[in-house]
């Protein structure tokens, strides 16, 4: 496969995980806390790849014992990346939470640099630099949708993109020894998810699931899905293909694009015209990244 194909696979990945903060307002208008969101989307996604790899692919579920660290530290990291998000987005506004999650590329590209010699070029930097301009505009900050500011929240704001590229580090390292993306989510899940699995409040979700079970049981199944199996398992995809700080650019100009849309459709929030502007740049330095990459490197 050309290996431009690939660098939409990020992109791909970030309108499903953008579509995450539909998931996560209607299970919080519910009455479950951000824990408990998050442990039940992990562990029913863990739950869905067993099933699959247990048919169809046994083998992604051997690993070696002293490669144990790396799915360790993938899932706490993936673990923090949500939760530190989420209590920024409590804190601050969700376009302030946003653009700090944004930040992610910059730590992706210096931690590439340093572990593993990613060269950073100059079109890589001017790119970064319009995306996340794109992204600022997309957020709304300008139009005054951000007026509350919380220290701590903003720090989980940096933390959660911090994470997000110590993350994608950890996913490189496994994919580099030769795990396949299915092997390499699938024990991210059940590692976080035996973790955590004492602290969520299962009484409200299974109130949850027991109420109007018709639309409530797909939804934390899509839940789980579309923000917990397909992302992940592709994103780890792509490192397979392309570098980590290239993969994490592509994936935060799919995310807050994904967000506005989203939120027009579903809950009526229309783009202003700096919104719109913010989407064309974004999806300008997009595809200059993606034809500026060409299939050797």
């Amino acid at each position: 496969m050309n290996k431009k194909l690939f660098l939409f696979i990020p992109v791909i990945c970030g309108i499903f995980w953008g579509s995450g903060g539909v998931f996560t307002r209607v299970l919080n208008d519910f009455g479950m806390n951000s824990l408990t969101i998050f442990t039940a989307r992990v562990t029913l996604a863990c739950l869905m790849l067993f099933l699959f790899l247990i048919i169809f692919d046994r083998q992604s579920l051997k690993i070696n014992l002293k490669d144990l660290w790396i799915f360790i530290g993938s899932g706490i990291l993936g673990f923090m990346l949500n939760m530190c998000y989420n209590e920024a987005a409590f804190r601050v506004s969700l376009s302030l939470a946003s653009l700090l999650l944004s930040l992610a590329p910059i730590f992706a590209l210096i931690i590439s640099a340093i572990l593993f010699k990613e060269e950073i070029t100059k079109i890589k930097l001017a790119c970064l630099v319009v995306a996340l301009f794109g992204s600022f505009l997309v957020s709304g900050y300008l139009d005054g949708g951000s007026t509350v500011f919380s220290p701590f929240g903003i720090l989980c704001g940096f933390l959660s993109a911090l994470f997000w590229a110590l993350f994608g580090m950890f996913s490189k390292i496994a994919s580099n020894r030769g795990y396949s993306s299915f092997t390499i989510t699938f024990y991210s899940f059940l590692i976080i998810s035996i973790a955590i699995i004492p602290f969520a409040d299962w009484g409200i979700f299974a109130e949850y699931l027991t109420t109007n079970s018709s639309f409530n049981v797909p939804f934390a199944i899509a839940n789980a899905l579309f923000v917990g199996v397909l992302p992940y398992i592709l994103f780890n995809i792509s490192l397979s293909h392309i570098d980590n700080g290239l993969a994490t650019i592509l994936c935060s100009g799919g995310e807050p694009l994904s967000a506005t849309i989203f939120g027009a459709l579903i809950y009526s929030e229309y783009p202003t015209f700096l919104n719109l502007i913010g989407i064309f740049i974004t999806l300008i330095a997009l595809s200059v990244l993606i034809n500026s990459t060409d299939d050797n490197g």
